[in-house]
């Protein structure tokens, strides 16, 4: 068996093939759909304090090309992605989720819940089977054993069931009115012809894509929240000058040239979500301070960092004020000294997402 040589990469290597695998270099990408399936997710977050952050991810990459109407029309029409467990995902990867689902990882309680609801669970599929896409709420709840839980689920026992039909690929999103989910048959929003790898066939699959999304990361990392940002043994073994320990590199993205352009990244971007890497590989941190008392805040609500070539730089405090029709930026924070280019270049990348966004100007608050 042939032994791979361990790559010896430096920072701005390691950083590039980051950004480069996230789309974040120039020449931007121009398809919503290979953009998707190049990052393998979008996140949904309800936060809109600019715009959803599926959205800005779209955006950060597509420019002002892109309208949340694409995203749309893209998981109710066309279907080349479709929604699952909170994230937005490319339809030629369904066959990858639906093998995790039918697994026997599935917590014993929640099949125990589902099999004495039988009868519950049929209701559902009944109702949605004549009268579907339906929101959670036009659901009767006729469960025999309700939901009981700590946190916000206990007693909701619509939205539990239907979450765990979902994850068991017999129920799925077929949209959205607003926030609210509408829900159907699997069968009718999937399509027919949908192959299932075998579970370690999906993980092997699941990791690689991952990789690829990702350029390079951890073999084994902290447990993050929806999705992984770990790779298991995908890729080739790496050490990047700086940090500790071994890391898994993408090999198609050795070697590549880089041209770095400035973006401005929602807080739950792939390039900045690991936190962890991010500040191995960028001298980065950030934390996402929606959650803490504004006099706890150091870099505001919703501060979207601001990436200027291969390096990510500061971060931008800003919110849409959509009733005076303008972006307000209540602060700048600079992790570097910024030169005038670098000024320049966040001012225009500011001008440009108060444009997509329809508003007039960009005014400090």
């Amino acid at each position: 068996m042939r032994r791979v040589p361990v790559h010896k990469l430096t920072k701005e290597q390691a950083r590039r093939i980051a950004v480069r695998a996230q789309l974040l270099d120039a020449p931007p990408p121009t398809d919503l759909l290979e953009v998707v399936q190049r990052l393998t997710l979008l996140q949904i977050d309800p936060t809109a304090a600019i715009a959803p952050s599926a959205d800005l991810v779209a955006w950060s990459r597509l420019g002002s090309a892109y309208e949340p109407a694409d995203l749309e029309r893209a998981l109710e029409q066309d279907r080349t992605l479709f929604e699952h467990n909170a994230l937005i995902r490319p339809m030629s990867d369904l066959g990858l989720h639906l093998a995790a689902s039918r697994t026997s990882r599935s917590h014993e309680r929640t099949d125990a819940w589902v099999r004495d609801n039988d009868r519950f669970r049929r209701d559902i599929l009944g109702l949605l089977g004549t009268s579907g896409p339906l929101s959670s709420r036009d659901i009767p709840d006729t469960c025999a054993v309700p939901w009981a839980s700590t946190g916000w689920t206990n007693n909701r026992n619509v939205t539990q069931m239907l979450e765990l039909l979902m994850m068991r690929g017999e129920v799925a999103i077929a949209g959205r009115v607003g926030r609210e989910r509408l829900w159907d048959l699997a069968e009718r929003v999937y399509p027919p012809d949908v192959v299932v790898p075998s579970v370690d066939e999906a993980h092997r699959i699941r990791n690689e894509r991952r990789l690829v999304s990702l350029g390079i990361a951890r073999q084994k990392s902290t447990k993050m929240p929806l999705e992984p940002v770990d790779v298991g043994a995908a890729g080739e073994p790496a050490v990047i000058e700086g940090t500790k320990g071994e890391w898994r590199v993408d090999p198609a993205a050795l070697g590549e040239d880089f041209a770095g352009r400035t973006a401005l990244l929602s807080p739950f971007d792939r390039l900045v979500y690991d936190r962890r890497r991010t500040e191995e590989l960028f001298d980065f941190e950030y934390t996402l301070e929606m959650y803490k008392p504004a006099a706890k805040r150091r870099w505001g609500y919703f501060a979207l960092p601001i990436l200027y070539g291969d390096r990510l730089v500061g971060k931008v405090d800003a919110a849409a004020d959509r009733r005076a029709a303008v972006l307000r930026v209540n602060a700048i924070h600079e992790d570097v000294k910024f030169s005038r280019a670098v000024t320049k270049a966040v001012q225009t990348e500011l001008e440009r997402l108060a444009s997509w966004l329809g508003l007039s100007a960009v005014e400090p608050a």
